[in-house]
Formats: C-alpha cells, structure tokens, sequence
C-alpha cells in the first residue's frame, strides 16, 4: 500500500477515535504525549505499521537507514530514533483499536489456529529479565518454546476475524468461546480442539466445530463439503508463516512488555492492509467446488 494512502487512513481513523474516547481514558495519557512532540500519533502509527510492510528485519535500521533518509519529505519533523521509541508505546492503544476496526466478515466457514511466539531461546530462559513474570514455557508441533501464543481465527478470504494473546502454556481451547464471539456458521481446526464440551458450547451459539478425527475415536458420517473444507485448514497457517516471514511478528529483541504488544499488533494491522492475502475463492468456483469426490 502507497504511503500517503495508508496515512490517510489511519489519521480518518485517529479522528474519529479522539472524538469517541477523549472522555474517557485520554485525558489522563495527556502526559504521556507532550503537547511538544513534533510527530502526531498519527504519524507514529503510520511508521511503526509500515515497517512491517518493508524489507527491514529490524525498527532501528528501517528507521535509521530508511525513514531518517529517504522519507524526510513525507515526515518533515522527524524525532531521534531513541525519542522515537520511548513514544512508541503511547499509540498502543489507538492500533488495538484500529485493529479491531480492520477485522473482517464472518462468511459462515471460519479456521481456527495457534501458533508460538517466542521471545527467547529456551536455553536462555533462566536469563530472560524482560519477560521474567510474563513469558511461559510451552510446546507446539515444532517443540519446545518460551513466550507466548496467537490464536486467529480467518474467514475462507484470509481477513482476520478474531485473534488473542496467551501464556506459551494454555490450551488452545480455555478461550475459544470468547474468542469465537460474533461468529456463527462451521469454523474448522486441528486435533488440539478436539472436545465434546467445547463442541455443545459453541453449538449452542450457532457455530459448528469441525476437527479431524484421532486413531483412537469413532468413525462418523461428515459431509463431503466439510472433509474437502478441512483439508484447506492449511489456509491458516500459511496466513501464520506470512505473518512470521513477511510482517515479522515474532524476534528476540524485545526490551519491553509494551514493546511487545505494539510489534505484535502492529504487525497484525499490516496484514490487514496486504494487498492479496491467501484464500480459497469460493465464490469464483463454487459451482463445481463441492461436487469434488476424492479418489
């Protein structure tokens, strides 16, 4: 996305969210953003999401190396990137916000997943200070891990439409129905929501579980359109890899929570704003989609 465009709108969006919340919790962050900051939060916002939509692996090189040189007619009253930093905290708020603004459609087929984020090598646990009390050790498909977990749940068009933050260490079904809230139709995942609690739950709310079966369980009669939609759950963890390798969601170089939070987030956001993102166009084949019998 052109970034003169991408400011636009989260500038739209930063109005409209002074006019909602200046009542409430603003008045009291007044401190936080000094009337003498050259940069607007809405410019913050903007350089923070558009590094991950750059090629930059780091904040401080695309800032130092980039911004500071290259986009010096776009923010004219650029700040040092030490200054830059200790404000960046102060928008996490408003991106929460704004991410929640970005959601998607429910379509009524949904995919649910986990994946780890880690914020350090689990050798160097015991010498993590910046995620003593919060980081958790946790396991995944691909090991052990330190950090914590992203549950997302994406439509069949890759929009995000709900997502959360945990301990590395809880189950990916403990949130599940606060997280599917607003969602109703068939939402697919992994043997890891596999249960008959969760299953009546979300029923009852008008939203089917549907997971694939483990060795140890009985047969039962599925619809043919459901198998072929549960082959496609790969559709969200390739939503988990670009989020990984083209936003860069995850890194160990977080010196704070906030931090953190704002990476994460921000990163999230950028995904909203790609372009293309992977989906199973159902609409542009659902003629002949599930008249599909595999051999």
């Amino acid at each position: 996305m052109d970034l003169t465009e991408l400011f636009c709108q989260i500038d739209d969006f930063y109005q409209d969210y002074l006019e909602t919340f200046s009542s409430t919790f603003l008045p009291t962050q007044s401190k936080n953003l000094p009337q003498h900051c050259r940069l607007s939060p809405s410019e913050i916002m903007t350089i923070v999401i558009h590094f991950h939509q750059s090629s930059y692996r780091t904040f401080k090189d695309y800032y130092t190396k980039y911004v500071s040189q290259y986009l010096i007619n776009c923010f004219p009253n650029l700040l040092s990137y030490n200054r830059m930093v200790e404000l960046m905290p102060n928008v996490l708020t408003a991106c929460l916000y704004y991410l929640k603004s970005r959601q998607g459609k429910s379509t009524e087929i949904s995919f649910v997943d986990s994946t780890a984020i880690p914020v350090c090598h689990p050798k160097r646990i015991n010498r993590n200070r910046v995620f003593k009390d919060t980081g958790k050790l946790g396991k995944s498909s691909m090991g052990w891990f330190y950090g914590f977990k992203l549950h997302l749940i994406i439509n069949d068009c890759g929009e995000i439409l709900s997502c959360n933050i945990t301990h590395g260490n809880v189950d990916d079904r403990q949130y599940m129905p606060d997280l599917t809230k607003g969602i109703s139709g068939k939402i697919f995942g992994d043997k890891g929501y596999i249960s008959k609690k969760l299953f009546e739950q979300l029923l009852s709310k008008g939203l089917q579980l549907i997971t694939p079966l483990k060795s140890n369980m009985k047969n039962k009669l599925v619809p043919m359109s459901d198998k072929i939609l549960l082959r496609k759950r790969s559709l969200i963890e390739t939503v988990n890899d670009q989020l990984k390798n083209i936003s860069y969601l995850v890194h160990s170089r977080h010196r704070s929570l906030h931090n953190f939070m704002l990476n994460l987030i921000t990163a999230l956001i950028a995904y909203t704003h790609q372009p293309k993102k992977p989906g199973l166009k159902l609409d542009e084949h659902s003629e002949n989609f599930f008249s599909i019998v595999p051999i």
